[in-house]
């Protein structure tokens, strides 16, 4: 039964983003509940793309603290699983911190930052130039290091 559902969670996200992108019924809460219904479905079934999305609606555009910690925790399940954008939000979310759930851990913050700029993720590049540049989150500053995340900023 898990591999049937694990094979049915790529269809159920890519039908939950069709919904969730389509015009009809924008503002609808049964069309919001069901649409989030088939993202978490497709997350709780290791769907990559799915834990991310999900993630970054509770995470962003999530109702109370509990929601928001649930949607970094997806969140972070798509980062190791090697998702540029949530890697990219890991970053950010180790960065400052999240509740009592996430303190702030700059070396973990980091880690994600140049994971997810290894993939050419332009929000990290520059947030590496800049921690280079100006010695953030732990490090000293290295113009080395510096000039080689500027070369590759877009």
């Amino acid at each position: 039964m898990k591999i049937l559902m694990r094979m049915l969670a790529p269809f159920m996200f890519w039908l939950a983003y069709g919904l969730f992108r389509a015009g009809p019924g924008k503002g609808s809460l049964k069309k919001h509940n069901f649409v989030m219904r088939l993202f978490r479905f497709a997350a709780d079934n290791h769907n990559r793309q799915a834990l991310s999305m999900y993630g970054h609606l509770l995470h962003f555009r999530g109702e109370g603290v509990q929601n928001r910690i649930q949607g970094a925790i997806y969140l972070e399940r798509a980062a190791g699983m090697g998702d540029i954008k949530a890697c990219y939000q890991m970053g950010r979310i180790f960065e400052n911190g999240f509740e009592h759930y996430y303190r702030p851990d700059p070396e973990r913050a980091l880690g994600w930052y140049r994971q997810a700029a290894e993939q050419g993720h332009p929000l990290a590049v520059r947030r590496l130039h800049d921690v280079y540049r100006e010695g953030q989150l732990g490090q000293s500053v290295d113009e080395a290091q510096a000039q080689r995340w500027y070369r590759q900023l877009p």
